[in-house]
């Protein structure tokens, strides 16, 4: 199962967001946003660290107060990640947090006021080095253009963008990235391919408010995965009401699936049944909750019987088939050895850490080759 992803993804200007590549040949980045109160430090800096953990490789923090501000500088000081700042109509913060290292201003320039403020922050971002995303969102289109088409639509979403995108090239300001984002799969969707041709800058996507975990996972995974198999999206946030950490996980998922990332495991399992010869669900979420810290890519086939077992085993890192009176362990495609169902998730959870250490000196030993 390894092999290259055939989408061939737009090609567009990169931006750096911290050290992170956004655009260009820059692997998809995964973000999320923190959901505790800025002004608590360490509950924030704790919640960006768990994030880190998951792999997220840029955090959003809203900044909605110049004490909040504050409380961003001593934020920036104890994390290493790149943050974005989500700011709306108040310039002078942007103009703070640009002081203390903000790695992204998210603010609409039409939303700042008078073209002095405008100027100051664009000035800011420019000096620093601090790109900029334009966020549009459906639930917030500007009065116009709801009383011009009535309701939002595609067309109001990207006629908003390039209103804001205007004003930045009024000011000869390219480093920045767009997003337009509703709650509307079919909107969200429109609205990214018809602005994916009209600007050469990166596409941050989402399907914004998607909903709970389940639901809010299923949308997004349709929506981006549409916008991704056009070959659209530098950037994606899957926004789920649940714990950010994961919406990193379920934003991983869908990249895999695509084989646009390879972190961590990719589960093959199967969804079992009267053939199994253990219990393929309960072994299936056990090794998923033990192995959430492994971030080396390895596929890991989990089958519970031998029709198509073998054959899944086969094309995994390591494989597991059920068999009687023992299961089947595959290594490296190769039946390897067996076991026993009372002592299944322990050794296989032992030989799946063991192949992926090794991998992980394979990948680490290429990379100090060059």
């Amino acid at each position: 199962m390894h092999f290259e992803s055939p989408i061939k993804r737009r090609r567009s200007r990169q931006i750096m967001v911290g050290a992170v590549p956004v655009g260009g040949d820059a692997p998809i980045a995964v973000q999320s946003m923190t959901n505790t109160e800025t002004c608590d430090v360490d509950a924030t800096v704790a919640q960006i660290e768990k994030l880190q953990q998951a792999g997220a490789d840029i955090v959003r923090v809203s900044v909605p107060t110049m004490d909040a501000a504050e409380a961003f500088a001593a934020i920036k000081q104890r994390v290493t990640l790149p943050l974005v700042a989500d700011i709306h109509f108040d310039y002078k913060i942007a103009l703070r947090v640009a002081e203390v290292g903000v790695d992204c201003l998210r603010i609409n320039p039409g939303n700042i006021g008078r073209e002095d403020r405008v100027q100051a922050v664009i000035s800011a971002a420019k000096d620093n080095g601090i790109p900029i995303r334009i966020g549009v969102n459906a639930g917030s289109l500007e009065k116009d253009l709801q009383k011009k088409y009535g309701e939002p639509t595609p067309e109001a979403l990207v006629e908003s963008a390039m209103r804001h995108i205007d004003i930045l090239d009024r000011h000869d300001f390219q480093n920045f990235k767009v997003s337009l984002k509703a709650s509307d799969v079919f909107m969200t969707v429109a609205a990214y391919r018809q602005i994916a041709g009209q600007i050469e800058q990166p596409l941050h996507l989402g399907i914004t408010e998607a909903g709970g975990f389940r639901s809010g996972a299923v949308k997004s995974a349709i929506g981006l995965g549409m916008l991704l198999m056009d070959g659209i999206g530098d950037t994606i946030r899957v926004s789920l009401a649940a714990d950010p950490v994961e919406e990193i996980r379920v934003g991983y998922d869908i990249l895999k699936s695509l084989k646009l990332r390879t972190k961590g495991i990719n589960f093959i399992a199967c969804p079992s049944c009267s053939r199994q010869n253990f219990d393929v669900i309960k072994t299936m979420n056990e090794l998923e909750r033990r192995l959430e810290d492994i971030s080396t890519p390895l596929d890991v086939a989990v089958i519970g019987c031998v029709v198509n077992g073998p054959g899944e085993a086969k094309e995994a890192d390591v494989g597991l088939t059920g068999g009687s009176p023992s299961n089947l362990i595959y290594v490296g495609g190769k039946p390897d050895h067996k076991l026993n169902n009372d002592e299944l998730v322990e050794r296989f959870e032992s030989l799946i850490r063991s192949k992926a250490a090794a991998k992980q000196e394979e990948l680490d030993a290429l990379i100090a080759k060059g």
